[in-house]
């Protein structure tokens, strides 16, 4: 039985912090982890590149669930799966345990992302959407800093097992929470169309992939941040609690670009607007970079990179799924199966390339791409 009234909002905007939070504070771990397993920072950044690829299997399947199921069973079944495999992880005593592991949490992880932005797209439309959106960026704009200091706080006092026992207990706080308080937002007389049917569709639809493209190269440009600055830091011969303040950068531009992204709708600013206004500055940002990417002075120039995020990730998430609201959740699933993907392959060939500038400089270029096709149908 779908409820009246909207689910609440704190929760929602929890569950969307949940994934990137996962990621930040795993990512200090992972100097300690290449130590405590023997393997190379380049083997030890690929858990991220595999999570990202596990957790777009989890997008497909649990988009698919909440249409099938609900979004309420689909995404406490998708918290239970991700506890259980952090659970594996804080025990594994082998790196391909451990990998295993994190493709277990990835998996169960993805429920978060995809069924609550269903959920949200059960009740707002539009404008609405993206405001939304906008409003959830400020909190995702704040949890790179929380992220990065708590891992390193957690990392220094308890090497990398601390993380992942910080990392069980939230996943039990939101299983907690979701059960007493997200009732179901699915309306009850909705018929979802066969899945191969809308996977058919979307293949059609040009806008579909050119905002997969647009998604997923800001994300493999921010993310490659996580990624590859703790070996830069620890090359630097600077101590993991460092990390923070490339948390703090990128804070501070996705808290920028996400008021002044609010601002500028209230101001009648359009949606081409925006994007055109992050793309720019996320090109700054990976301009300035380039000389800059083998030392610490890469991160002033992350947070433009952010900035652009802040204000290009929201107008494309609004606006994708429009004509899918009959089958929003497998809709969604589909779409978070691209981009993700996407983000999987960009962020394997990061951690092996070990070059952050040239890694910014791609991801702008195909954002700018692709973003300037995008304009074209947002018109």
């Amino acid at each position: 039985m779908m409820e009246a009234r909207p689910p609440p909002l704190a929760l929602l905007t929890a569950l969307l912090v949940f994934p990137q939070i996962v990621e930040t504070v795993y990512s200090p771990a992972l100097v300690d982890i290449g130590h405590a397993f023997s393997v190379s920072p380049q083997v030890a950044a690929q858990t991220l590149s595999c999570y990202f690829a596990s957790f777009a299997a989890g997008v497909l399947s649990w988009g698919w669930l909440s249409d099938r199921w609900g979004r309420r069973p689909a995404l406490l079944a998708g918290l239970a799966v991700y506890a259980a495999g952090s659970l594996a992880a804080l025990f594994a005593h082998d790196f391909a345990v451990l990998l295993f592991a994190r493709i277990v949490s990835a998996f169960g992880a993805a429920a978060g992302s995809v069924v609550t932005q269903t959920m949200l797209r059960d009740r707002l439309r539009g404008g609405a959407l993206a405001q939304a959106f906008a409003q959830i960026g400020v909190a995702l704009a704040l949890s790179p800093a929380i992220g990065l200091l708590s891992g390193s706080a957690l990392v220094q006092r308890f090497g990398y097992r601390g993380v992942f026992v910080a990392l069980l207990a939230l996943a039990g706080l939101l299983l907690i929470g979701c059960a007493y308080l997200l009732r179901e937002t699915r309306a009850d007389n909705v018929r979802t169309p066969a899945f191969s049917r809308t996977i058919a569709r979307m293949a059609r639809d040009p806008q579909i992939a050119l905002a997969a493209l647009l998604i997923a190269a800001q994300n493999v440009g921010l993310f490659s941040f996580y990624a590859l600055a703790p070996s830069l830091f620890h090359r630097a011969g600077l101590p993991a609690g460092s990390l923070v303040w490339g948390g703090v950068a990128l804070a501070v531009g996705s808290l920028t670009g996400g008021r002044g992204g609010a601002a500028l709708r209230r101001r009648g600013a359009g949606e081409p607007v925006l994007l055109g206004l992050g793309l720019a500055a996320g090109a700054t940002g990976a301009a300035l970079s380039l000389p800059l990417s083998r030392t610490i002075w890469c991160v002033p120039a992350m947070s433009l990179v952010s900035l652009g995020f802040a204000l290009v990730v929201p107008v494309v998430l609004g606006r994708a799924l429009a004509g899918y609201s009959d089958q929003r959740g497998s809709a969604g699933a589909i779409l978070g199966l691209a981009y993700y993907t996407l983000i999987a392959i960009g962020l394997a060939l990061a951690g092996w390339g070990q070059n952050l500038g040239l890694t910014l400089a791609v991801c702008a270029a195909g954002s700018a791409l692709c973003g300037w096709r995008y304009c074209r149908h947002l018109a």
